[in-house]
């Protein structure tokens, strides 16, 4: 069964007789997970099984050969010109911040309406998060706010691009150009979305990508990922990544380790393959979802006025 067929029996549509003289009833519905990883991989199993027996094989366990190959792979995916395995999305923003020399006393604007990583991530850094209010048609970071949170201390921006949908990032990249701050986009939730026709992560300094299991591009365990264009930028993070080496036991800076697993990798290029396919059927069954909200308010309205054809 193809990976198309098996998301598709997750919808099923509930039809209620409004001509009926008895009154609506609760129907007895299919109970719909909000999340099906057994479904959703069921279709890659054996491809999984090979590309991991190849990892052992290969003893490529930590970095390594199919890190570099996801790596381009990725990058290219996103439009982007180089992208840098993580051991985790939160590594991502951390490290992220550190390569732009976010530091102690420093202020980042960003949106409380996302998940703590991102806050988390400013003040691991020594800075402090400066939070700015959400569109409330769109949820994402509102940019006639930014205004009111600048300060001397202001150094970057970190935009959420929240449940697939990017922030407005023209003016945010605007402003940010105007006041020489930094731009590192969290795109943790935004694995091929688009804004204005470019991917999102791909339009700041810094774009960070988490391939937590329950992500449209989940990975069998954590992994995360920087895209960047800044070569000098992509060599920051590929050194603090690995503590802080530039070459095998040559320490240039202070460090960490926080490098994306090799099988993780293996498991991410063949899930990558199939992310366009599988974020159009999130789109068609976001889209049936809000069609039965529709008829279900409708149905609501007509059931409480009496009315109905």
């Amino acid at each position: 069964m193809s990976l198309s067929e098996l998301r598709l029996r997750s919808v099923r549509r509930v039809k209620l007789d409004l001509n009926s003289p008895d009154p609506p009833t609760t129907p007895n519905i299919m109970k719909v997970p909000f999340l099906d990883l057994k479904a959703h991989h069921a279709p890659l199993t054996e491809e999984f099984d090979r590309a991991i027996r190849e990892v052992i094989e290969s003893s490529a366990f930590a970095g390594g050969p199919f890190v570099e190959k996801f790596e381009e792979e990725f990058a290219s995916f996103c439009g982007s010109s180089y992208a840098i395995g993580m051991g985790n999305g939160t590594d991502a923003l951390w490290l992220a911040l550190l390569a732009l020399g976010i530091g102690e006393g420093d202020e980042v604007i960003t949106v409380p309406n996302t998940f703590i990583a991102t806050a988390e991530a400013i003040t691991y850094c020594k800075a402090r998060p400066v939070f700015v209010d959400v569109d409330p048609e769109t949820f994402t970071m509102n940019p006639a706010e930014l205004e009111k949170s600048l300060t001397t201390k202001t150094k970057a921006i970190i935009p959420v691009h929240l449940f697939g949908q990017p922030a407005d990032m023209n003016p945010i990249l605007e402003f940010a150009r105007a006041n020489g701050l930094s731009v590192i986009e969290d795109a943790a939730q935004a694995h091929g979305a688009e804004y204005k026709g470019r991917k999102a992560g791909t339009m700041g300094d810094a774009g960070c990508f988490s391939f937590y299991p329950g992500k449209n591009l989940g990975a069998l365990g954590e992994a995360g990922a920087v895209v960047t264009n800044d070569p000098e930028l992509r060599k920051q993070m590929q050194m603090l990544r690995d503590h802080g080496q530039s070459r095998k036991y040559y320490h240039s800076t202070m460090g960490w380790n926080c490098r994306m697993d090799g099988i993780q990798a293996a498991v991410l290029s063949i899930k990558l393959r199939h992310l366009d396919e599988a974020n159009s059927l999130r789109r068609k069954h976001a889209l049936e979802y809000g069609r039965g909200e529709v008829r279900a308010a409708r149905l609501s309205r007509l059931c409480r006025s009496g009315t109905g054809t």
